[in-house]
Order: structure tokens, then sequence, then C-alpha cells
């Protein structure tokens, strides 16, 4: 089954930039799609793998910060290639 997943990353210290930055690079040369933008950052694939990659993602950036807050909307299926009809 895939997913569709919308990631935003909050740290809510003082180098938030550079742990969104370092966010983004570990996840780009994954095996999953990624579309970014400057609010969040959409990831697309299998569930079970996905899933499995973004708990160590986001456990890695806990344990090496603090004040760090995620938040997740997750989809049942691809929707990576939405396009807007109206």
């Amino acid at each position: 089954m895939n997913i569709s997943i919308e990631i935003t990353l909050m740290p809510l210290n003082d180098n938030y930039k550079d742990v969104i930055k370092d966010f983004i690079l570990s996840i780009r040369n994954s095996e999953f799609k990624i579309l970014e933008n400057p609010l969040s950052t959409q990831i697309y694939g299998d569930y079970d793998k996905l899933i499995d990659f973004l708990k160590a993602k986001i456990k890695h950036v806990f344990s090496n910060n603090e004040g760090i807050m995620v938040n997740l909307k997750i989809v049942n299926g691809d929707r990576s290639n939405y396009q807007p009809n109206f």
C-alpha cells in the first residue's frame, strides 16, 4: 500500500535553519519520491518502508536536538501527481 506524507519539522531553538536543512538533506537520497516547498516536505512510497524510514530519521533528529516538533499528515495512496481541477 502506498501513502503520501507531508512533514513539517519545527525546531524550537535558535539554530532551526541548520536543523531543518540537515533533516531534509538526510531524507533526499532515499528510495522515496520527495517534493519540497518552503513550508513542508512531501514524501511518497510504500507504507511499511516509509514509516520505518521516517521513524529512524525522526528519532535521530530528536536524539541530537532539544525542542523539536514534527507535524505529519498521512494520506492513504500516492498523491504525488495531484493536479487541482478548479
